[in-house]
């Protein structure tokens, strides 16, 4: 059975870099964790509210 996770991270300028190496190290630690044997699918998607804040979204498609 396919399974579905979704992690998010804020962006602030400057600091993007390690916002994304933060969020990848999370989906690892998650993978590793729980024993995933199979990823279908990774998608990344950025978020805009009212122009100020910005974010991403990262979700995970998986098999156990």
């Amino acid at each position: 059975m396919v399974k579905v996770k979704t992690f998010t991270s804020p962006l602030k300028i400057f600091h993007v870099h390690n916002e994304l190496m933060t969020l990848d190290k999370e989906v690892n630690d998650f993978l590793q964790t729980n024993k995933v044997k199979k990823v279908v699918s990774v998608c990344d998607s950025t978020t805009n509210i009212d122009g100020g804040t910005m974010g991403i979204v990262r979700v995970l498609a998986y098999e156990e």
